[in-house]
């Protein structure tokens, strides 16, 4: 268990139109406007020893989305008496301390805080890729609910936890989530952090490289063009998770229909392995990809093979009937 523990929550707010800026001669688009960090520290023993929370006063909108009115309950009267983001994450980041670890529920909040955190010129102050503890993906993997993506609220009914505050608030969802997080199979977390890329790895030496109990993961250098990220031969590479020797491939590398690319290969002592690459557009207009190789079974490795004779079929049946419009 971590020494400082920093479970932090934030609620952001949104435009009706999309807000672009000009950071270092690339357009780039604020998605989300944070207007209020909520956040507890625990100690080894997961006992609470600290709570943060500040409103922050919003400069890019001036108003509140409708729909995000209705979930978190806070009027922009109450935000125009917060503290300007800056002044916020600054006191964040002190109260945090150094050897902070971070835990949120879900894998957006740490994504966030950088982001406004760069529309503020501020994002050198957190060294990433960020490393930290996702509650929502482990609870799901100690609740047998993996991949699964559930609801705080859910969790805590679930675990029959009291309901004492509305949820929706920063510091409010970060008290239930350190509830929950005090409840969870400690060898589970310690075996299964996550890795925020939102300051992804830029040449091949920073490249990552991770091993979970069930799968591999690989997060690639930047490539210019995208079309270019599925032909390196690192990203192409399949070894097996469990020996981490090379495995033979039996199904190439294909495109699927969430736009992933898939593969099978085998491994002589550990059997079918199934290799997925996203490929990631960052927000200078580069590419880099994020591949997983997991364990999979023969019955598996069959249904990917008719997938990708499927989507074979459809896309030769298309370019047969483009060729008579």
């Amino acid at each position: 268990m971590p020494r400082n523990l920093v479970l932090f929550d934030l609620e952001w707010n949104i435009g009706y139109q999309p807000f672009i800026f000009n950071y270092h001669g690339v357009q780039q688009t604020f998605r989300g406007e944070i207007i209020e960090i909520g956040a507890v520290k625990m100690n080894e023993q997961r006992e609470v020893v600290d709570v943060f929370q500040r409103l922050v006063k919003p400069q890019v909108y001036n108003w509140i989305h409708d729909s995000i009115h209705e979930v978190i309950h806070v009027d922009y009267k109450d935000l125009a008496d917060g503290v300007p983001f800056p002044q916020a994450v600054e006191e964040f980041l002190d109260w945090c301390g150094e050897e902070r670890v971070f835990c949120t529920w879900g894998n957006q909040d740490v994504m966030e805080l950088q982001r406004n955190m760069k529309y503020y010129g501020l994002l050198s102050k957190i060294k990433g890729p960020v490393t930290y503890y996702d509650a929502q993906k482990i609870y799901g993997i100690c609740y047998k609910e993996d991949p699964c993506r559930r609801s705080l609220e859910y969790a805590i009914d679930k675990m029959r936890l009291p309901k004492a505050q509305e949820f929706h608030r920063a510091l409010t969802d970060a008290k239930y989530t350190g509830e929950i997080f005090k409840r969870l199979d400690m060898q589970v977390v310690l075996a299964n952090p996550s890795i925020d890329v939102y300051q992804n790895p830029k040449t091949r030496k920073e490249e990552i490289y991770l091993s979970y109990p069930n799968y591999d993961e690989y997060v690639s250098r930047e490539f210019a063009e995208k079309e270019k990220v599925i032909k390196d031969r690192e990203v192409a590479s399949t070894k097996c998770p469990v020996c981490h020797l090379p495995a033979k491939r039996k199904i190439r590398w294909f495109m699927n229909n969430s736009r992933a690319y898939e593969s099978v290969s085998f491994c002589q002592k550990h059997g079918y392995i199934k290799g997925k690459v996203r490929i990631r557009h960052t927000d200078e207009d580069a590419f880099y990809a994020i591949k997983t190789l997991k364990r999979i079974d023969e019955e598996k490795a069959e249904e990917i093979r008719e997938k990708r004779d499927s989507l074979r079929k459809k896309r030769q049946t298309k370019r047969q009937s483009e060729k008579f419009v």
